[in-house]
């Protein structure tokens, strides 16, 4: 029988009595997708699906993106990403340095991220702990702290996302070894603009929708009026209390909000100790479709 924990933390529930290797029910998907849009992060121990599983649980809830000229991907299967630091014959197999900065993936498309769906298979360990944990930023809850008057002036605003940002950023000061975005690159992903204040589709709730990775900045005000607002927003949402640590199990299967959260992997691990992901990236192509969405909640309400 399903059971979803909440944590004591701002973020995160744990879920267990599913086999996620089978079909979910509609009762259970919805009650999934209302517990995502409650909890953030939703955590399935011992249930980290390989490839092909992977991609028919992420279909459920909407389309996988796929980049093109990514190498890092499991064989035939381009939705399904690796994300690892293991090397086979002196080659990497993964990438290993995603994530390693504050960011909401997807904010560079011109569909939104919607969930990013991780199975962990090596986690790296030191003195019996583990390392490479995720940490999480809640944008719900801060949206829900903003000052009326902020809210004023940042209702109808829209900023302005860009993957090349985020990829330069990695290269300059994270000491990234990923090459320049190509020509072509670009022109698949083009700076794109969305709303800086978004109603989170299942729970109704305002969400703060810029973040460091992709904001290039705040459009129609100055720039120097961009750079102040963008910096409060990020301060903002980077304080203590709207923040929280997955710490990594082999085995886990982890379910995010793209809408309602930032994260960040802790690049706190050396390259021998070793971490292995399979990720797949699902876009916003069903959640805003009121008719997806009434269903699912009408069920889960139901149960």
């Amino acid at each position: 029988m399903l059971n979803i924990e909440p944590g004591k933390a701002i973020l995160g529930a744990t879920v267990r009595g599913l086999d996620l290797q089978q079909d979910l029910s509609r009762a259970d998907f919805a009650a999934i997708l209302r517990a995502l849009g409650e909890h953030g992060v939703l955590c399935f121990p011992g249930q980290a699906l390989e490839a092909a599983d992977l991609r028919r649980f992420s279909a459920r809830f909407g389309d996988i993106q796929v980049i093109k000229g990514i190498p890092h991907h499991e064989p035939g299967m381009p939705e399904v990403t690796i994300l690892s630091n293991v090397k086979v014959d002196g080659k990497p197999i993964g990438a290993p340095d995603a994530g390693q900065s504050w960011h909401t993936d997807m904010t560079y498309a011109r569909t939104m991220g919607f969930v990013n769906v991780l199975s962990a298979f090596k986690v790296p360990m030191r003195d019996g702990r583990a390392l490479g944990g995720t940490e999480f930023a809640n944008t719900q809850a801060a949206a829900a702290d903003l000052p009326a008057t902020l809210i004023d002036r940042l209702t109808g605003l829209t900023a302005t996302h860009d993957l090349e940002h985020y990829w330069e950023y990695m290269r300059r000061e994270k000491a990234s070894k990923r090459p320049p975005l190509t020509d072509e690159q670009r022109r698949q992903r083009p700076p794109v603009h969305h709303p800086v204040l978004l109603t989170h589709p299942i729970t109704g709730r305002r969400v703060i929708y810029v973040n460091p990775g992709f904001t290039v900045r705040i459009d129609g005000v100055s720039e120097s009026e961009s750079a102040d607002l963008l910096r409060i927003l990020l301060d903002h949402v980077l304080q203590e209390k709207y923040r929280y640590v997955h710490e990594w199990t082999v085995g886990d299967l982890l379910l995010w909000d793209h809408l309602g959260t930032w994260h960040y992997a802790r690049p706190d691990y050396g390259p021998d100790e070793l971490r292995l992901m399979k990720r797949c990236q699902v876009m916003a192509t069903k959640i805003f479709d009121p008719d997806f969405l009434r269903e699912s909640l009408m069920t889960a309400q139901a149960a």
